[in-house]
């Protein structure tokens, strides 16, 4: 009895996670990221190339935080451990934007979920609507997978120095910072 319930559990959040990414991709239209490598197939270089939406609606070019230490979280509101780190990276965000080093968030998800989603949890740094093609760019730092989350550190001169697959460690990720 108890196994069929576990059993019965695990199918539903499998069906959920299926359901999302599901939803992400058809339902993000002309919310995505076009995510064209450039010649050098450099990840760093198609990133600054994306001009995302932004939570307001307004495009950005993501080139804006090129030449600064940046944090680039990838997240979906549908992800359970995503929306369970997202208070831990804003005040980190708060402590570590007075040494220069910036946070953005690239929501895989629709610009709707991200809206309503950010309507209910307040987070201090800037958030883009990458919709599907942020799991393209997530895919070219080295996320094959495509699973969530996925935050990247790049330092000041473009150079990768954290890729983390799942939940922030919050003392591995102040260690990188720091060393920046």
């Amino acid at each position: 009895m108890k196994t069929t319930r576990i059993f019965a559990a695990l199918a539903v959040a499998v069906a959920a996670t299926i359901g999302g990414f599901y939803a992400g991709h058809v339902f993000t239209g002309g919310d995505s990221i076009a995510a064209t490598p450039s010649a050098s197939g450099n990840a760093v270089d198609q990133l600054w190339k994306s001009t995302p939406p932004g939570a307001a609606g307004m495009s950005q070019p993501l080139a804006a935080f090129k030449g600064k230490p940046v944090v680039v979280n990838f997240w979906a509101s549908w992800c359970g451990p995503c929306v369970k780190e997202m208070p831990a990276l804003s005040a980190l965000h708060r402590e570590y934007e007075k040494k220069g080093i910036s946070f953005i968030g690239l929501g895989v998800d629709s610009k709707k979920n991200v809206n309503d989603f950010l309507k209910k949890v307040p987070v201090s740094y800037p958030v883009y609507t990458a919709g599907f093609g942020g799991a393209d760019i997530a895919r070219s730092f080295g996320n094959d997978a495509g699973r969530l989350p996925f935050t990247v550190v790049i330092d000041a001169k473009g150079q990768v120095r954290l890729t983390k697959l799942g939940e922030v460690n919050e003392a591995e990720l102040k260690k990188t910072l720091n060393a920046l």
